[in-house]
């Protein structure tokens, strides 16, 4: 972390790994306890650092119509995380969720994340896109109909990934991206990915750069983005977005919608204890997974119980130490009013699961 502050890099992360994550087909069963001390354990070690940039409290858990039943226990996931930043009377850092681009239900995903009382509400809004597959244009990506259904969207919503390679990629979307017909509307996005994984597609066609050893190559893909960064100017102002901030209406239940209202699972009671003592040490990635450990939800939650109540206290606590404050301390605090990303995607939660 203190290197990628040193180059000016900020760091969003993925809260879950694949052993300690919502089970899109049980999402009831692994709610749970266990699961969420992972969780808060991963922001003990990462809040201290000032180029933490957001959360995601998931990615792609919902990426078909039987799986939208597992909504609420994202969004419970995301409140949680909330509260557990409050309590611990940590930085306020922005947690939501990152989204599939499913035709059935990505509006009704985002309008789902943005309903309700402030405290389950995500901070913001990102999707996986890769619609534009060079040469292509604002019409033909379907990216112009996207825009026209969030224009009236009032959390910053951004592409968490993006970089189609059905085709060479040039990046011709970034300069659209970050143009006048999105920025009012979108905050920019993340490239995937920094580096190529494996040897067989289509993990290996994603990388900007080949890493062996020490040592790292930039390819094709690393020239082709850096040119159309470099061509794009930098947006300025606030591109007319909408400031509104009012809550989305909640979805109603359908045929491509599998929830009704807003009713979300009531936090684990075991987990009530991390508030005002901290989560301890996270079982990183040599732990043997929450989604069968039990301890999960008892009810439904009340409107407005996520508040946070800020009884626990900072001091001492994982990733706060004055040493990681000054090795960051020429990093900026990141507001949402908008927010803007033009990153890649270099650091999963992998990685941060073996930061731990």
């Amino acid at each position: 972390m203190n290197a990628l502050a040193a180059a000016g890099i900020y760091l969003a992360l993925d809260v879950n790994t694949p052993k300690y994550s919502i089970n899109q087909e049980s999402p009831a069963k692994s709610y749970n306890a266990e699961y969420l001390q992972s969780l808060f354990a991963t922001i003990d070690a990462f809040h201290g650092y000032s180029n933490t940039l957001l959360f995601f409290s998931g990615n792609e858990v919902i990426n078909s119509v039987p799986t939208t039943i597992s909504a609420p226990y994202v969004k419970a996931v995301t409140r949680d995380l909330k509260q557990y930043i409050g309590n611990r009377q940590y930085r306020s850092i922005p947690v939501g969720y990152s989204a599939a681009d499913i035709d059935d239900n990505r509006v009704e995903t985002a309008h789902y994340m943005n309903c309700g009382t402030d405290d389950e509400r995500s901070d913001f809004f990102a999707f996986n896109d890769y619609s534009w597959c060079d040469p292509s244009s604002y019409q033909t990506s379907t990216w112009e109909q996207k825009v026209k259904a969030f224009s009236n969207y009032s959390i910053p919503i951004f592409l968490s990934e993006y970089g189609c390679v059905k085709t060479t990629r040039k990046f011709q979307e970034v300069a659209t991206l970050y143009g006048s017909q999105m920025t009012a509307v979108y905050s920019g996005g993340l490239v995937y990915e920094y580096s190529k994984e494996g040897t067989a597609a289509p993990g290996n066609l994603y990388g900007l750069v080949d890493v062996s050893g020490n040592g790292v190559s930039e390819l094709n893909d690393f020239t082709a983005l850096q040119s159309a960064f470099q061509s794009t100017p930098i947006p300025t102002g606030d591109g007319g977005y909408n400031a509104n901030g009012s809550p989305s209406t909640c979805p109603t239940k359908s045929d491509s919608w599998l929830v009704s209202g807003d009713a979300l699972p009531a936090m684990p009671a075991q987990a009530s204890q991390y508030f005002k003592s901290g989560a301890g040490k996270g079982p990183g990635l040599a732990g043997g997974g929450s989604q069968d450990a039990g301890a999960g939800s008892s009810g439904t939650a009340s409107a407005g119980s996520g508040k946070p109540t800020t009884t626990g206290t900072s001091s001492g606590a994982s990733g706060s130490s004055s040493s990681k404050s000054s090795a960051t301390s020429g990093m900026q605090d990141f507001s949402l009013g908008p927010l803007v990303c033009g990153l890649v995607v270099a650091m999963s939660s992998l990685v941060g699961a073996m930061l731990l």
